[in-house]
């Protein structure tokens, strides 16, 4: 892999950062009036920016928005540091530590210290001893559920750790992923198709009878079952998603560009016109 930096190079340049944010927190009037509160908003849309850069695959922007993200991170570390809370080392050094933890099949109580790592209390080290030997990647993951609830803050329950803030859809996922890791899950992932036929059965069902607040459960029921079905057979729900998202809007926008041409309304166009040009548009896809 070619290194596009030193290691020298980049503390500069993380150093060269905070001493920006320093300058901007005393000297420029918006900066200065920042608070955790007002960032926050701003905080979700340069992280949704980043992950809409990262699903185009678009290298330079995924490079500038991740400069966006890092800017926010060491923002709410100088908030904390001026209320004498934490500071960006503390953060650093919290990661750090967390890591170590939680990687023992890597930096086993015996390897401490050949890679430098900060110490973990003896208590935790040899608490977590028995995750030292893993074989593959499921095994690893099993014991990163079960290593996080022996942290001294770590998550008192296995969901604990979902975000509530997080999209429906993501939320459903991560709940499911972090039961399997404790054994909840389906011992045949095809079985898992007779519980998507069942649930759209039972929405069919509540749709029938006009029940609006029964078919509202019974089509989260459904859905559920489908992100888990995509769970078990490695699919991304919220990728495979986003995707279909990204073809609609470029198939409308074809349609919409061609009524614009003919100097016609989409709303003058019939059901079998748009019908003709989405299919001209998914041919262009091919």
């Amino acid at each position: 892999m070619e290194q596009r930096h030193t290691r020298e190079e980049k503390m500069q340049a993380f150093g060269r950062m905070l001493d920006v944010l320093d300058t901007l927190r005393e000297k420029c009037p918006w900066d200065r009036k920042q608070t955790n509160e007002s960032l926050r908003p701003n905080t979700i849309e340069e992280t949704y920016e980043l992950c809409d850069a990262l699903m185009k695959n678009d290298v330079a922007d995924v490079c500038k928005e991740l400069g966006d993200v890092l800017l926010h991170i060491a923002f709410y570390a100088r908030i904390g540091e001026e209320k004498s809370q934490f500071d960006i080392a503390d953060v650093c050094n919290h990661l750090v530590d967390k890591l170590i933890f939680r990687h023992p099949h890597v930096y086993h109580p015996s390897q401490v210290g050949a890679a430098n790592p900060r110490p973990l209390p003896y208590g935790e080290e040899q608490g977590n001893r028995e995750f030292s030997k893993v074989k593959n990647v499921e095994q690893v993951l099993d014991n990163w559920e079960q290593i996080k609830q022996k942290e001294k803050d770590g998550n008192k329950t296995v969901l604990a750790g979902v975000p509530a803030a997080l999209p429906s859809l993501i939320k459903a996922y991560r709940i499911q992923d972090k039961a399997r890791h404790v054994g909840f899950d389906w011992e045949d992932r095809k079985d898992v198709w007779q519980k998507v036929r069942e649930e759209l059965g039972e929405l069919e069902a509540e749709l029938q009878r006009e029940d609006r607040q029964r078919s509202e459960e019974e089509l989260g029921d459904f859905l559920f079952s489908v992100i888990n079905a995509a769970r078990l057979y490695k699919l991304n729900p919220d990728n495979a998603l986003e995707k279909t998202n990204q073809k609609f809007i470029n198939r409308f926008n074809y349609i919409e560009q061609h009524s614009i041409k003919q100097g016609r309304p989409l709303t003058e166009m019939t059901l079998q016109e748009m019908d003709v040009l989405w299919e001209e548009a998914k041919k262009l896809e091919q």
